[in-house]
């Protein structure tokens, strides 16, 4: 078939849509010389008419024609609307896998939709005299194939991210005028919303723009103009600006604040902006980076860690809270609709049969016919009111579930710009179409959308960040009416959206708790702020008052967002919500905050965990963690994978090892290190130059003040022969001055810093550590050595430091100096259970050793603890294979980092420190830099792994255990001893 045959078929042809579609669409394969469906698969399993589920007795399908990762294909009878079709096929994109083309078609025209995801969509419109072009043809064959010819090639982040640079120089200029950051956030704020009303054809033939551009050398003007704009979309009723009717908008953003003077720069940069970019697809995100532009020279989002997050990220919270259990409910109630519309159409099955029986009868015996007519009559009845009442049932049933959607409402407790709103509104908006397409299909019609933006809720602190949500959820809602529903908004475009609120989130004025609205999901991303950051942040007085209103119920030091998750539970528990899903810091995991996840693990309701995800704050990669709680979700997840539980430490293990107790066995052992608090560290060169000098005025050596430093970077790495100062910790400013040399760079370089602290400790007593730790020093007094291990590492390994060495805070470190302790922690045993008990850090996700959750929960095998004598147990045949293996791994690691071939050992320049290991030349310096453990344990070569598994089968014999148990066997084991030992107070 050629495209004049076609063309004249197809122009006379007055055929429906029912009677046409199949063939108008074969022939267009014939004429673009394309595989039919059943040319090319019989079985239409990729390829063919009628895709989906079918309607009680048969009809449509979810398109007309799919072919799988190419296009979806609805058609409509001619001079029928398009828009209709293009609903139809949109709402079942994703049950049809997402198809990159959406086509519809009324057979005298075809339009392509392109579909591609994270794109700004375009359209591209065929009539039959079209078909006469190659160029025409060519493209309908790319949507056949599905090639992305016809791919877009800007994303709405793109389109959004230029004009946000653009924005981002007028808000520079306004601001370098003079101009207060919020009073310049609303008036671009205004803006924006005029360039995507014209662009959405809410403001007509482009209104904004010509003004713009009418007024660009005579600013004075456009401030008169853009301020008589602004009033007239405030206004309601019939209103003109010049010969343009102006509909209302009213919403509060154009509230007659002032508009800003611009000058002729300016109107330039703003008519370019408005000109060169389609603001009716830009992706309402934007508005978090003009804010933040804005506000730049404050920072006042910044100060409270908050961030804006893309669509992807957001749905991982949205879709198991709201979309996955209101599609579960919709299933069921359309199952039940479904079921009685079975009755109907059986009911008009069986009343086709009764006529046709009664017709033949007519014919074969009149009289007995007409006999029979009362009877029948009252048949018919009865079936009638059958169909009726399954009708109204089904009818019924969908009419309250629309009713419960309409009535669905979502809470972001901490909106910051609305993302999080903007896409839960989207899917609400999204399953409802859906629905009501499904009743459609049903034969169930008359139903109109309700959802709205009466359907989200928000809480936002500051009052501008508290206007951009508005605004976001503003322009979301209405891309999605005029792209999904095809038809304008009515007046007022713009509703108020009061129920955004501009307050606290945690507290009232009066330091009281604040409430919460009652609503049905909870969702969002609460400001990441560290515990030990909130006074810095916040102000000593403001988390006075937080920790005063929330006490016993959120530790102190947990992070801030501890609070919205203890808030969301609350709201669960008084049945003011019914499921909470929202982002948090990583450390929700551990410690203080986790104490408000193990209410919600105790009463099994922590349904789906996200426990490690990228994310970005401030624009700074950090690792967070993401967690859904409540009641009817439709299952449970941790990972995107089924789990049958999930633990209060986000791990799905059997074990549930936050429920392990601290042992009195292990107390007093384990000590994060010293932390510094200035830099009181200094270059080897330095140092030896100090302890070369006479002896000071007390008759004492610097070598008092002066030792070798480690921190985590040097056990994963190579020492960098760092040194540091470290005063006792009852030394007085007296005696520390004493130490002429190293007093005079304390003084020089640590005063300075300590002077404007807040804790007078730190503050007064300047010359000493931050956190000298002094229990751990008595610990580890009258020892020639500890040991040691990075609190934040890849691989977990142990290591030896001599006693002259000052751990820092990035190192735990263990008052042992026995092979026994060394090997039983350097085991499998040990790796398995300080996996299971840490918290993990920062965007490698490394695991972080704790001395508390990892060190005292640790049972030790029987008769081998911690709290014993080394002594004690010299004898132990247990004790002396384990300590033998334990030497033999040192020994092979250590010659493996410093082999004799490439080192040579130096006395230090005064007696009482360690050997320096040096390189014996240059060769060998740059060989020594990658012998670090953390390449080791990268390589594991084979000897390292046979000294590991000696060690670890001597551990297991310890136990009286096999040495091959899996990680599982190995927690349940340990778990259980820890309980027993804890239960009789061990």
């Amino acid at each position: 078939m050629n495209a004049a045959d076609f063309i004249a078929k197809w122009r006379d042809s007055e055929l429906r849509e029912r009677q046409g579609s199949q063939e108008h669409f074969l022939d267009l394969c014939r004429l673009l010389g394309v595989p039919t469906p059943a040319d090319e698969d019989p079985k239409g399993e990729r390829y063919c008419f009628e895709r989906g589920a079918e309607k009680v007795g048969g009809g449509d399908g979810w398109a007309d024609v799919w072919r799988r990762g190419c296009f979806a294909w609805e058609y409509k009878g001619k001079h029928k609307d398009l828009n209709a079709a293009l609903r139809q096929v949109t709402a079942y994109a994703r049950d049809l896998e997402n198809p990159p083309y959406l086509v519809v078609s009324d057979m005298d025209r075809i339009i392509v939709h392109t579909n591609w995801t994270n794109t700004v969509p375009k359209t591209y419109e065929v009539a039959l005299d079209d078909l006469l072009e190659p160029a025409k043809r060519h493209l309908l064959r790319a949507v056949w194939e599905g090639s992305d010819e016809l791919k877009p090639r800007i994303s709405p982040q793109e389109l959004t991210a230029k004009a946000a640079e653009r924005f981002g120089e007028l808000s520079t200029r306004l601001q370098d005028r003079g101009h207060e950051p919020r009073a310049v956030a609303h008036f671009l704020n205004q803006l924006v919303f005029c360039m995507f009303a014209e662009d959405a054809d809410l403001l007509k033939d482009n209104l904004f723009t010509r003004l713009i551009k009418a007024t660009a050398t005579r600013p004075e003007a456009a401030t008169r103009q853009l301020s008589e704009l602004f009033g007239k979309m405030a206004q309601q009723g019939d209103t003109f600006f010049g010969a343009e009717f102006i509909r209302w908008f009213n919403g509060g953003l154009y509230d007659g604040a002032a508009v800003l003077p611009l000058e002729r720069i300016d109107l330039e940069l703003i008519g370019r902006t408005a000109e060169e970019h389609d603001w009716s697809q830009i992706d309402p995100s934007v508005f978090g980076t003009l804010f933040e532009q804005a506000l730049s020279a404050r920072r006042e989002r910044k100060a409270l860690g908050a961030h804006y997050t893309d669509r992807e990220k957001i749905l991982k919270i949205v879709e198991p809270v709201i979309v996955r259990p209101l599609q579960a409910e919709w299933a069921a109630a359309l199952e039940t609709a479904r079921t009685a519309m079975a009755k109907a159409e059986a009911a008009d099955a069986e009343r086709k049969t009764l006529l046709e029986a009664a017709a033949e009868q007519m014919r074969a015996d009149p009289r007995a016919a007409q006999d029979a007519e009362a009877k029948r009559r009252k048949a018919l009845t009865a079936i009638d009111r059958r169909r009726t009442a399954a009708r109204r049932e089904a009818q019924d049933v969908v009419e309250a579930w629309l009713e419960r959607l309409a009535n669905f409402r979502v809470l972001d407790p901490a909106c910051g710009s609305g993302n999080f709103l903007y896409v839960a509104l989207h899917e609400l908006m999204d399953i409802e179409q859906r629905a009501i397409v499904d009743a459609e299909r049903l034969g169930l019609t008359g139903f109109l959308p309700r959802v709205g933006l009466e359907a989200v809720r928000g809480i936002e602190l500051d009052r501008y960040a508290a206007e951009l949500a508005r605004l976001t959820l503003w322009i979301g809602y209405l891309q999605w009416v005029l792209k999904k529903a095809a038809k304008p908004p009515p007046d007022p475009v713009l509703s108020n959206l009061d129920q955004i609120e501009n307050r606290d989130a945690l507290l009232n004025p009066d330091g009281t708790e604040a409430e919460w609205p009652a609503v049905d999901v909870i969702i969002g991303n609460p400001p990441f702020l560290g515990g030990k950051r909130l006074r810095d942040s916040l102000g000593d007085a403001a988390v006075e008052r937080l920790f005063a209103a929330y006490k016993g119920r959120v530790p102190a030091e947990a992070d801030l967002v501890a609070y919205w998750v203890e808030k969301g539970w609350r709201q669960v528990e008084a049945g003011r919500a019914t499921r909470v899903g929202l982002v948090t810091t990583n450390s929700i995991r551990d410690g203080a905050s986790r104490r408000v996840v193990d209410a919600i693990r105790d009463a099994e309701a922590l349904e789906e965990a996200w426990a490690d995800e990228p994310w970005a704050v401030d624009g700074a990669d950090v690792r967070v963690s993401m967690i859904g709680f409540g009641a009817g979700f439709v299952e449970r997840r941790l990972n995107g994978k089924l789990a049958e539980r999930i633990n209060s430490n986000l791990t799905s293990t059997a074990v549930d090892v936050t429920k392990a107790a601290s042992l009195r066995q292990n107390a007093g052992v384990g000590f994060i290190g010293t932390q510094k608090g200035g830099p009181f560290d200094v270059e080897g060169e330095t140092a030896r130059a100090w302890l070369s000098l006479p002896l000071n005025p007390n008759g004492r050596p610097n070598g008092d003040v002066l030792r070798q430093w480690r921190n985590g970077s040097h056990l994963t790495g190579r020492w960098d022969d760092r040194w540091i100062i470290f005063f006792p910790i009852d030394c007085s400013l007296e005696e520390a001055a004493l130490y002429e040399a190293p007093f005079a760079h304390v003084n020089e370089h640590v005063l300075p810093q300590r002077e404007g602290l807040r804790r007078d400790n730190h503050r007064l007593r300047w010359w000493i550590h931050a956190e000298p730790r002094p229990g751990m020093w008595r610990a580890l007094s009258g020892r020639t050595r500890f040991i040691a291990t990075p609190r934040v590492a890849k691989h977990r390994f142990f290591v030896w430091l001599p006693e002259a060495v000052v751990p820092d805070s990035r190192l735990v470190a263990i008052a042992r100096d026995d092979d026994l302790a060394f090997g039983i922690l350097t085991s499998r045993l040990h790796e398995v259970w300080s996996l299971a008990t840490c918290s993990w850090h920062g965007v490698g996700n490394d695991p972080t050793y704790n001395a508390e959750s990892c060190l005292s929960t640790f049972p030790f095998p029987e008769g081998l603890t911690l709290n014993i004598p080394a002594a004690d147990y010299a004898d132990d045949p247990r004790a002396q294979a384990i300590a033998e293996a334990a030497r033999k791994l040192n020994e092979l690691r250590e010659a493996w980092l410093n082999p004799p071939d490439l080192t040579v050992r130096v006395p230090e320049v005064v007696p009482g420190y360690p050997d320096r290991i040096l390189p014996k030349d240059e060769a060998a310096a740059k060989a020594l830099k990658a012998r670090t453990l953390t390449n080791l344990y990268n390589e594991r070569p084979r000897w390292l792994a046979m000294a590991h598994e000696a060690l670890d089968a001597a551990v297991a014999a310890a136990y009286g255990w096999p040495a091959d148990l899996s990680d599982d066997e190995i927690l349940e084991r340990l778990f259980a001893l820890n309980q027993e030992r804890a239960a009789a107070g061990r």
